[in-house]
C-alpha cells in the first residue's frame, strides 16, 4: 500500500522505529520509474529520518528472475533505486522463495531443489552490485516463509524453511565463494493463524519454523549455512483483527482467513516484541501493517483501521514498540 506523509506521521505515533516498504521489479526493466522514485522520494520525505526497509522483488513465480539479463537488470534496479534515495539504508532481496507464489522452478525433474541455488545466484549478484555502489548498504537475504512440504508435483511445490536454508549453504558451499552473500537474514515467522501466538514453538521433528524456534532451529541452521552470528530480521509478521460492525462498511469482500479481537491482537504484539528483544543477534521486527488493507481478503492487520483511526489496540503495541527492552 502507498501511503503519504500523514500515514508516515501516525506510524511514528504508533512507537514503530521503521518503516518497510516495497517496489516491484518487472523482466526487462532495470531502473525505476519516475513515478516509483517519486513513491521512494516521498516515503523518504515523510518518514524524517525513520529508517527505511526497502524490499524489492518480482511480483510472482512467472516473472521469476531466473536468466543472467534478468538477474544483471534486477540487481541494476536494485542499485538504482538505492541511488535515488540515498536516505534508505536497508534493502531486502527477494520474497518467499520457498514457495511457488513467488518463485518457480522448486524443483527439477528428479525432485532436487532448484529454487534455493537459482535464489543464492540472484542474492550474490544483487549484494555484489550494490556494494560496488556503496559498500555500507546493508543487504538482506532471505525473507523466507515459514512453512513449505519439500515434495513436489503436489500441484503447490513449496520447500520448508528448514531444507531451503540449508540447501542455501550447499549452494554457497559449491559456488566457492568466500564472501558473504548478505549482510543479515530476513525472515517471515507467521503463524499458521492468527489465533496462535507468535510465541508458541513449533514441534521440534517439524521443518516449520517461527519466533519462538529462534534458538532451537533458526539459529543453528543460519551458523551452519553461512557461519555464526549471522543478524536476523524478522521482516514480517502480522496479527489479523475481525472489523467491528461500526467499521465494516470501509472494507471490502469477505475475510477468509481466522481473525483475533483487538485485545489479542496487542497482546500477540506484545509477545513478540519482547520475545524478538531478546533472541541474540536479531536486529528487529517489522510488523505487516500499521494501517489495514481494505480488502477482507488481504492482511488487516494494522494498529489503524483503514480510515487511519486507532483500534483499541493502538496504546498496548505503542507501549510495547516504545519501552520493551530484554531483561
Amino acid at each position: 500500500m502507498r501511503h503519504d506523509a500523514a500515514a508516515l506521521q501516525q506510524l511514528r505515533e504508533a512507537g514503530f522505529g521503521a518503516v518497510g516498504i516495497t517496489s516491484f521489479w518487472q523482466p526487462g526493466v532495470s531502473a525505476p520509474t519516475e513515478d516509483e522514485v517519486a513513491a521512494l522520494r516521498e516515503v523518504v520525505d515523510g518518514a524524517d529520518g525513520t529508517p527505511i526497509f526497502l524490499a524489492v522483488y518480482h511480483t510472482g513465480s512467472r516473472t521469476t528472475p531466473l536468466t543472467p539479463d534478468d538477474r544483471s537488470d534486477f540487481a541494476a534496479y536494485v542499485t538504482a533505486a538505492m541511488r535515488s534515495a540515498p536516505e534508505i539504508r536497508d534493502v531486502i532481496v527477494g520474497n518467499e522463495p520457498n514457495l511457488n507464489r513467488f518463485w518457480m522452478p522448486q524443483f527439477d525433474a528428479s525432485g532436487g531443489d532448484v529454487a534455493a541455488p537459482a535464489y543464492l545466484t540472484l542474492l550474490i549478484e544483487v549484494y555484489d552490485a550494490v556494494k560496488r555502489a556503496d559498500p555500507d548498504m546493508t543487504v538482506w537475504g532471505g525473507a523466507l516463509a515459514p512453512r513449505g512440504i519439500d515434495r513436489p508435483d503436489t500441484g503447490r511445490d513449496t520447500h520448508s524453511p528448514t531444507t531451503f536454508i540449508r540447501d542455501l549453504g550447499a549452494a554457497l558451499r559449491v559456488s566457492g565463494r568466500t564472501k558473504p552473500p548478505m549482510d543479515g537474514f530476513a525472515y517471515h515467522p507467521y503463524p499458521a493463524s492468527s489465533s496462535i501466538p507468535p510465541d508458541r514453538p513449533t514441534e521440534l521433528e517439524s521443518t516449520s519454523i517461527l519466533m519462538a524456534d529462534y534458538e532451537a532451529k533458526l539459529r543453528p541452521l543460519l551458523d551452519e549455512a553461512f557461519g555464526p552470528g549471522l543478524p536476523v530480521l524478522y521482516s514480517e509478521l502480522g496479527v489479523e483483527t475481525g472489523i467491528p460492525p461500526a467499521k465494516a462498511s470501509l472494507y471490502e469482500g469477505d475475510e477468509v482467513a481466522d481473525t483475533v479481537d483487538e485485545p489479542a491482537q496487542a497482546d500477540y504484539y506484545r509477545r513478540a516484541i519482547e520475545l524478538a528483544a531478546c533472541q541474540k543477534n536479531v536486529a528487529g521486527l517489522l510488523l505487516f501493517h500499521s494501517h489495514d488493507e481494505p480488502a477482507l481478503r488481504g492482511f488487516q492487520s494494522g494498529v489503524y483501521y483503514v480510515d487511519a483511526t486507532r483500534k483499541s489496540s493502538f496504546d498496548r503495541v505503542r507501549d510495547a514498540a516504545e519501552s520493551t527492552m530484554c531483561a
